[in-house]
């Protein structure tokens, strides 16, 4: 069986660039005639896996003279593998970028603790207290090196905390339900599921009596990101 740096190192640069990668015409850029193989099949982890772009959209292995390329942004989420593109060297970046890649625990994904304020405590328990027999408040206690936390506000269906990288939902239902999506174990155990309802990838869990959604409305964060954060949401301590 191939390890993962095998894999990773036969892959397409499949993220969505703007700039250089657009440009067609640029010198080092080689005219081939490729195929979409629609016949191969992934499994992760024993799991069944389908690739998807930031659209939502199935993405099919490219096949040229007998070598399979996958794309690099799909197959990185799935083994948990950070990738990022540097537009001014046109370079991409597999791992942390310190010469090592990402272990599969993900534990190069550098958190940081949540500091709330005490006024900003109040508003997260007001707002659970809005829901009859959901008042316990529940909140991401750490998050992505880097982000910052921006407000606290209750809806229909539930509480959403808004960082500048990400949204936090808690809701007494699951919204996940009704969707095909992928299911995985956080590195504490619970199992939690990946879904895409239009063009952001979410990721929900049951913790206690509820259902918690993470997603990154910007994109900017990587499954693999946010799945360490998810282990970090837990009842608000006063």
């Amino acid at each position: 069986m191939k390890s993962k740096k095998m894999i990773i190192a036969t892959m397409v640069f499949g993220m969505a660039v703007t700039g250089s990668a657009g440009v067609y015409a640029g010198t080092n850029m080689q005219k081939i005639t490729a195929y979409l193989n629609h016949s191969i099949g992934f499994k992760v982890n024993g799991a069944a896996y389908t690739p998807l772009d930031n659209n939502g959209k199935t993405l099919a292995p490219i096949t040229y003279k007998d070598t399979t390329y996958l794309p690099v942004r799909a197959m990185a989420d799935a083994l948990k593998v950070p990738v990022t593109f540097n537009a001014s060297t046109n370079e991409v970046t597999l791992g942390s970028g310190s010469g090592t890649t990402t272990p599969d625990n993900g534990s190069a994904v550098k958190l940081t603790a949540v500091q709330y304020s005490a006024a900003q405590k109040e508003q997260i328990i007001k707002a659970f207290a809005n829901y009859e027999g959901f008042e316990t408040a529940y909140a991401p206690t750490q998050m992505i090196s880097g982000d910052a936390f921006q407000k606290v506000a209750g809806g229909d269906d539930g509480v959403s905390f808004l960082f500048n990288k990400m949204r936090v939902n808690v809701s007494p239902r699951d919204y996940s339900y009704d969707y095909d999506g992928s299911t995985v174990k956080l590195s504490n155990g619970t199992e939690a599921k990946w879904y895409t309802p239009s063009d952001t990838p979410m990721l929900t869990f049951k913790l206690a009596d509820r259902f918690v959604t993470i997603s990154s409305p910007d994109k900017s964060l990587s499954k693999a990101q946010m799945e360490k954060v998810a282990v970090g949401v837990a009842k608000l301590s006063k």
